[in-house]
């Protein structure tokens, strides 16, 4: 028999690849991850977004912080980088979805999914520390139930379920979740930085649950460390090649061997190593159908903004996420805060212009706003205590569009690209995100006595969509035919290699996708053997017999 380095090679510490650290080494397996971006402490993290070498992941320019990101022609990608992944700088938000995503065609004729799932729903809130409904209510929840009341939908208004320590603000405690197994934890402070990174040590990330325990049981984690290749070997097995994260020079590349490779580096990480190692030959056995399905949530990001508010407003004071509605039975919309003082990401902001209209007819309403109001535009567009001023709205949608990924040569290198996919055309507006929007504009304009704007995102302007939850592209499915890894998480062809990230996902879950994507990969390492153990899952060859 082959001997190798590593029972197991982890390639990413998001949610999936967390969830497979523990629960391989709790199977007796040897488990090394791979990670990217760089390890964190609490007092790691920004103060404010504004500090870009902790705040953007950018390398080679030596910026190694959480917010990655990436551009297609069809979307712009907010993700995450670091050990721990997007948990880093997600808005800590838990929801499950709804039936429409259980029912997608895609994988609805392989199981019941909604009942095979839901024991691993449950064990995926208790490991992430769910709050069923935030605890707080203040200005924006009031505001956005109002918002909810106007359009019409206030049976629909809800506190959102985070996964947050709230306890007693600022005040540390022995860790509350797994019996002083875990790390220390202190109370929330609702300094509403949450997705610049938690610096009191309240935010439930992997590091506070899946990945310390992970550690405690052997797991190895090897931060900045860039996987460029996965080959599969002649006799069994896999080579992976990494080198140091954004070396220009001096790249300290190595090579390990491991029986098993889970991949789980974000759907961009995880669908740029498919779609190379395809290419290259190194996995010539990768479905064609890679690439296919890449869902965006079918999201928008807009928001209102006011030119000034009073401070008793306290629009930034909370967590990131707290409360949301449904515009439609498709349509879910939830208000997102930065805390006081990180302003960056209002450089994405702008005027909200009819997305329905060509280009040329965009930019004609963005500068007629100007010209006719340019002092309140510019007061608008300020920067200054951007944050405290206005609220970001994240809007998603179950709808079935989708973009199909592929790879194409610019200047000599292999880059990914985007057409639309199946389905409807992925959105580059939501009309229902407009009336969104505008309602909490006017409810801002109410609850705070001051003049308040729905506002847009520049991409947008530019016919190009925000998303911060990019998935699909290597999807579960019933054959190689329809999509990249069996009902198991194999990949076809390929099957001691498996996908347990956002890349899986099938369907727009139309909510924050973190929960699910925790609980598919706790099902599908539910099914692992015990190390030396027997293996009961079907052969691919035989799956759906």
């Amino acid at each position: 028999m082959a001997e190798f380095d590593e029972d197991v090679v982890i390639i990413g510490s998001g949610f999936g690849g967390s969830v497979a650290a523990l629960r391989l080494a709790e199977k007796g397996y040897g488990v090394r991850v791979f990670e990217a971006g760089r390890r964190f402490e609490d007092e790691d993290f920004a103060k404010t977004n504004w500090n870009l070498r902790r705040y953007l992941w950018a390398p080679a320019l030596g910026c190694f912080g959480i917010q990655r990101i990436h551009r297609l022609p069809h979307v712009m990608i907010l993700a995450g980088a670091g050990v721990g992944g997007g948990s880093l700088n997600y808005a800590n938000t838990l929801y499950e979805p709804g039936a429409a995503f259980f029912e997608d065609s895609q994988w609805r004729g392989i199981a019941d999914w909604e009942v095979e799932l839901s024991p691993h729903y449950q064990t995926a809130k208790r490991m992430l520390g769910v709050v069923e409904h935030y605890p707080h209510t203040g200005p924006v929840e009031r505001i956005m139930a109002g918002a909810a009341d106007d359009l019409g939908v206030g049976e629909t208004f809800r506190h959102a379920p985070v996964g947050v320590w709230f306890g007693k603000p600022g005040e540390k405690t022995p860790d509350p979740f797994f019996g002083g197994e875990g790390p220390e934890r202190t109370g929330c402070t609702l300094c509403g930085n949450c997705m610049v990174g938690c610096r009191v040590g309240a935010k439930n990330t992997l590091m506070k649950n899946y990945l310390a325990l992970a550690e405690r049981r052997g797991a190895v984690i090897e931060p900045l460390r860039t996987v460029t290749d996965v080959r599969e070997l002649p006799d069994g097995g896999f080579r992976v090649t990494t080198e140091r994260s954004g070396a220009w020079f001096l790249r300290a590349r190595r090579t390990v061997t491991a029986e098993q490779v889970v991949l789980a580096a974000g759907t961009w990480g995880t669908q740029q190593l498919l779609h190379r190692m395809k290419a290259s030959g190194a996995l010539p056995h990768i479905s064609d159908a890679v690439g296919r399905l890449t869902r965006t949530n079918s999201e928008a990001l807009d928001g209102a903004v006011a030119v000034k508010v009073p401070d008793s407003l306290q629009l930034a004071k909370g967590v990131a996420i707290t409360t949301s509605f449904h515009v439609d039975d498709r349509t879910h919309v939830e208000n997102v805060r930065y805390g006081p003082g990180s302003n960056l990401m209002g450089a994405l902001a702008t005027a909200l212009v009819p997305g329905d209209r060509r280009l040329a007819a965009r930019w004609g309403s963005l500068l007629g706003r100007v010209l006719r109001s340019p002092v309140r535009q510019w007061r608008l567009a300020s920067l200054r205590r951007w944050s405290e001023r206005g609220i970001i709205a994240l809007v998603m949608q179950t709808a079935d569009n989708s973009l199909t990924l592929s790879l194409r040569r610019r200047l000599g290198r292999l880059v990914m690209t985007s057409t639309q996919g199946h389905g409807e055309p992925n959105p580059s507006h939501l009309p229902e995100a407009h009336r969104a929007a505008s309602a909490i504009a006017a409810r801002i304009e109410s609850v705070g006595g001051v003049a308040a704007e729905p506002r847009g995102s520049w991409p947008e302007v530019f016919g190009i969509p925000l998303t911060a939850h990019f998935l699909g592209g290597a999807v579960i499915s019933a054959s190689p035919a329809d999509g990249v890894i069996d009902p198991f998480h194999r990949v076809w062809g390929h099957a001691g290699l498996h996908i347990v990230d956002g890349a899986a996902v099938p369907a727009n879950p139309g909510v924050n996708p973190s929960l699910t994507i925790t609980a598919l990969a706790e099902r599908a390492l539910s099914h692992w053997p015990y190390r030396g153990g027997e293996d009961r899952r079907p052969a691919q060859d035989e799956v759906g017999d």
